[in-house]
């Protein structure tokens, strides 16, 4: 099994609809995304605008995502497909997303759904990463601070 992350293209954007609807946890439909504002312009646009979308691939099969706002210091997007969970390449993903963002801020946030059987939760908090405020009533803020050199 080979594995690498790369930087998306935009020739990899229906390959990031098809890994965000593959999941089962936090699942969105390619009609909710769009209502959303979610959309393949929308995403093509953020990848010609700079650094924001990771991509794990196994096999040269893309098969998990990253996904960042700079600007905000957010991570916006961390899925991999059911299939290959539980192999570290969410892992990887986070680690480059957390490296951009660390270059421009000194604390970067995520928000998920906060709910105890949603496994995103222990993921972030093995990564480091602490709640610190309730978003509404289902999801949380989680931020990590740039590790001191």
């Amino acid at each position: 099994m080979s594995v690498r992350t790369r930087m998306a293209t935009v020739e990899d954007v229906e390959s990031l609809f098809e890994i965000r609807t593959s999941v089962t946890q936090n699942h969105l439909s390619r009609e909710q995304m769009d209502a959303l504002g979610i959309t393949p312009q929308v995403l093509r646009s953020a990848i010609n605008e700079g650094p924001c979308v990771w991509i794990a691939e196994v096999d040269e099969r893309p098969v998990a995502f990253s996904m960042i706002d700079r600007d905000e210091g957010e991570v916006f997007a961390m899925f991999v497909r059911p299939a290959f969970e539980s192999r570290g390449l969410g892992r990887l993903l986070m680690a480059a997303a957390e490296a951009e963002l660390f270059q421009a801020h000194e604390r970067i946030f995520l928000v998920t759904d906060g709910r105890q059987e949603i496994r995103a939760n222990g993921f972030y908090q093995r990564l480091g990463w602490t709640v610190v405020s309730r978003v509404d009533a289902q999801d949380v803020r989680y931020e990590k601070r740039r590790p001191r050199a």
